[in-house]
């Protein structure tokens, strides 16, 4: 285990509680964004972060007087190096109930897109790529595996993150 490991296991869940709760205070609501990047093979784009255990989507949160879909532009390049092209196609607003009684995600699906490279890994994504979803990293997150399952194979879309 590396020391960056070592920390984001040991403090991790500490970090959170401490942002969410500064979120609670700062902001009545908060607001999210994920992306379902789709390549031509339908593999989709799947990020593994410091801080947080197991595969997600690539995204992140809104911030004030920023648009859903700024959002989603700033986070897609910050994680992904991922550059719309086209319009993304709004999947639907979850409850995020695990994270904070007042957490909403927006999910987009992006099929057009540009990336230059894949990012190297940073202090923030420590890894990152595309995936089949019927060969999804292991630890891929079960609210992950649920978008995908609703985007990818026509499962029945569940109005909370989970």
């Amino acid at each position: 285990m590396t020391a960056l490991q070592h920390l984001r296991k040991r403090f991790g869940p500490q970090l959170r509680r401490v942002f969410h709760l500064y979120w609670r205070m700062a902001r009545g609501m908060t607001l999210g964004v994920r992306g379902v990047v789709l390549d031509g093979d339908d593999k989709v784009f799947l990020v593994r972060h410091s801080y947080v255990a197991g595969w997600h989507l690539p995204g992140g949160g809104v911030e004030v007087g920023e648009t859903f879909l700024e959002a989603l532009r700033r986070e897609l390049m910050e994680e992904g190096r991922i550059e719309l092209t086209g319009e993304p196609i709004l999947h639907g607003l979850f409850f995020n109930g695990h994270v904070s009684r007042r957490d909403h995600v927006a999910v987009y699906v992006i099929r057009q897109f540009r990336q230059d490279r894949l990012p190297k890994p940073n202090l923030e994504i420590v890894e990152c790529g595309f995936y089949a979803a019927e060969a999804l990293p292991a630890d891929t997150t079960r609210g992950t595996r649920l978008r995908i399952a609703e985007v990818l194979g026509g499962a029945v879309l569940i109005p909370t993150w989970r």
